[in-house]
């Protein structure tokens, strides 16, 4: 009995040690970027229903679907949007930041329209994104893409110009405006805007 005890210690000292071994070692970046507060996002529906629409624009793949129901997040549709989020240059798939998804539903709410996200970046592996930020000065070093909490993104029927004041009115994170790229960047990080 007295061996299971030390046994069943050394088991729980082990685990302890190995937690905060992997929080030492987790990118500081992401540690910060999880600890921002939530956005104020989300008028309850009589069952709080978010759908979702989003189109990658490189791979012609579409989602239009409940993604949020019941008081979770439905894990089937959350693997669908981190699969068409994809990395698109080598196929890498990333978990998506839920808040993101969060965003954009309030981001579609305060422009008014029901079309898709048409989509030019989601995840982006931090190959690709070193890739791109040694061929562009506008590719961040650290880009949230890299933690799947960024999107680059366009509405159709809605002017860039509609979409970037949209995005800004929310102070829910970071507004990136491309009007020369014809994007828009959202990310889920501390509420901040360039052009």
């Amino acid at each position: 009995m007295a061996g299971d005890a030390r046994t069943s210690r050394r088991i729980f000292l082990g685990a302890g040690v190995a937690a905060i071994a992997a929080a030492a070692i987790w990118p500081a970046e992401a540690r910060q970027t999880i600890a921002t507060p939530k956005p104020k996002i989300i008028a309850r529906g009589k069952a709080d229903h978010r759908t979702l629409a989003l189109h990658n624009l490189h791979t012609g793949e579409k989602f239009d679907e409940v993604y949020f129901a019941n008081g979770r997040y439905e894990p089937g549709a959350l693997r669908e949007i981190n699969l068409l989020l994809r990395d698109h240059h080598d196929g890498t798939v990333h978990a998506i930041d839920p808040r993101l998804l969060d965003l954009l539903v309030h981001l579609r709410q305060r422009l008014g329209t029901g079309s898709p996200y048409e989509v030019l970046c989601g995840y982006r592996s931090p190959e690709t994104n070193a890739m791109m930020a040694a061929m562009s000065d506008g590719v961040a070093a650290g880009s949230l893409h890299m933690y799947g909490q960024a999107i680059d993104m366009r509405v159709p029927g809605r002017s860039l110009r509609q979409v970037n004041r949209a995005a800004l009115s929310l102070k829910a994170g970071g507004v990136g405006y491309y009007p020369s790229s014809n994007f828009v960047h959202v990310d889920t990080g501390s509420v901040r805007h360039w052009t």
